[in-house]
């Protein structure tokens, strides 16, 4: 019998991954321009609002020039957070 394991030991070596900076890139009240991106997500955690359109990676941008506000969704959304660019 064998007295050591060694069955999957690379696998185990892969620890040091660098992070995807995902996340909120902006503060509420915050200015933004159209273009810029508020968020960077896997699925949809935050979803958009008024001003703001879903990338295909899930990236909340927004499409108009404005102040950043979050919301709190309605039971239609599940609770989730509501990301709005209210323009100027």
């Amino acid at each position: 019998m064998a007295h050591k394991v060694s069955a999957a030991s690379s696998a185990r070596q892969k620890g040091n991954v660098i992070g995807k900076r995902r996340g909120v890139k902006v503060s509420e009240g915050e200015f933004v321009n159209a273009g810029s991106i508020l968020v960077r997500q896997l699925g949809t955690k935050y979803l958009p609002g008024v001003g703001t359109a879903l990338g295909r990676d899930f990236t909340i941008f927004a499409m108009v020039s404005g102040k950043v506000h979050f919301t709190k969704g309605t039971k239609k959304k599940r609770g989730r957070t509501v990301v709005n660019v209210i323009s100027q």
